[in-house]
């Protein structure tokens, strides 16, 4: 009797997604899966297939293409599908993705991504002169670091005022730790961020700002935006550009912490720090699964017909380990760096992954530095993972150091 398929949630699941993820590549690496509201999805998981999505032009990221089922289940973010916060890269295809991606990589200039380093080193050293202060020698590094530095570097770039800070980052841990079925408090969340948001772009247009914001309000004077592209733009860095990299920064000292002699490696050898980033996102990607897909038309993946308008989900997480692209995939070998898929592949890679990783490097080279003796605050603790289908993160990594 065939083995039933393993569950793709639940906090068995969540703490630890690879041994599921190893059956689907084995035995039904296109898979069928029931989503809350009715709907359904393919879930992808090896990693040529999962590539070959990724770089498919017919692959539609409209949430307009996806089938009747899946628009009355109002999944994804914002679950309405509101204009003024879905109209970003992430949800348009070409040619309105191409206008986009140019206007919001322009925005990148090569002077505002040295201030940004400057800046979350700045941000890095205030947050661990915290931890360190009061020389108990204990620290959470997501609480403590990985969660402050993207959010700060976000409010930088969107130029939050000071005094909104603390609101914008309670508000941002909503959307990161709320499952699915947490309609009402995402809800109450996206509304909060569709009135604060529209305020923003408000005062540049009524007094032009240096920040990136300021940079896409010109772009919509210039006829180069919409309204609604300016705010669903802004949206898209704080979802996409805060929460992955928080992911991103926990899931590496997670790792590191896991593997004592790759993090003494690291200290000793600082070349090291950015292909462990590298693998770090290959092993536990911050993103589970690439946001949704929807064929234009039907279509084949690994032996499975696909139908126009059905929902797709590429698990970034599987593919990451997938043996037939990896040696060893399942080893933390932090030279190995190499390339994946974490950061997406094609026309929609991420437009902030260089952020992304400049974040990680400060981050751990600033932990090197000041927390000798880094190690779990208890031997075999549980962790508590983010009960996302898209995001793969944890609330929590509680860690005891050596104090100075």
């Amino acid at each position: 009797m065939p083995t039933p398929p393993p569950q793709l949630h639940g906090p068995a699941f969540e703490s630890d997604p690879h041994p599921a993820y190893r059956w689907l590549r084995e035995h039904s690496p296109v898979h069928r899966v029931d989503l809350p509201g009715g709907a359904w999805a393919w879930i992808v998981t090896r990693h040529a297939d999962a590539k070959a999505v990724l770089s498919d032009p017919d692959m539609l990221k409209s949430p307009h293409a996806g089938n009747e089922a899946w628009r009355r289940a109002g999944l994804g973010l914002p679950h309405d599908h509101r204009p003024s916060l879905m109209l970003s890269m992430v949800n348009t295809d070409a040619p309105d993705h191409t206008r986009l991606r140019r206007t919001a990589g322009a925005a990148f200039t090569p002077r505002r991504v040295r201030t940004l380093v400057e800046r979350a080193e700045a941000v890095t050293a205030e947050l661990l002169d915290r931890v360190t202060a009061g020389g108990a020698g204990e620290a959470d590094l997501v609480r403590d670091l990985a969660y402050p530095l993207p959010i700060a570097i976000i409010c930088d770039l969107l130029g939050v005022p000071e005094a909104d800070r603390a609101e914008f980052h309670r508000r941002a841990a909503v959307i990161d730790s709320s499952s699915y079925e947490e309609v009402a408090a995402i809800a109450a969340t996206t509304d909060w961020f569709d009135s604060y948001l529209g305020s923003l772009v408000d005062a540049r247009l009524a007094a032009p700002s240096d920040d990136l914001l300021g940079d896409l309000v010109r772009a919509h004077g210039r006829g180069e935006m919409s309204r609604d592209e300016v705010t669903s733009a802004a949206f898209l860095l704080l979802v996409a550009g805060h929460e992955t990299t928080v992911a991103l920064i926990g899931n590496l000292f997670h790792l590191l912490l896991a593997h004592p002699r790759e993090l003494e490696r690291l200290r000793a050898d600082r070349g090291l720090v950015a292909p462990a980033i590298e693998e770090a996102l290959r092993m536990e990607s911050p993103l589970q699964n690439a946001t949704w897909r929807f064929p234009r038309r039907a279509t084949t993946v690994g032996g499975v017909v696909l139908e126009a308008g059905e929902p797709v989900l590429v698990s970034l997480l599987a593919a990451g380990r997938d043996p037939d692209r990896y040696e060893d995939a399942d080893s933390f070998i932090p030279e190995r760096g190499g390339s994946h898929l974490s950061f997406g592949h094609g026309a929609h890679f991420c437009i902030g992954a260089q952020l992304a990783r400049m974040e990680a490097k400060v981050a751990v080279d600033a932990v090197l530095d000041r927390l000798p003796g880094l190690r779990p605050a208890a031997e075999g603790q549980e962790l508590d993972w983010w009960p996302s289908m898209i995001m793969h993160g944890l609330f929590a990594l509680p860690v005891r150091f050596d104090p100075r």
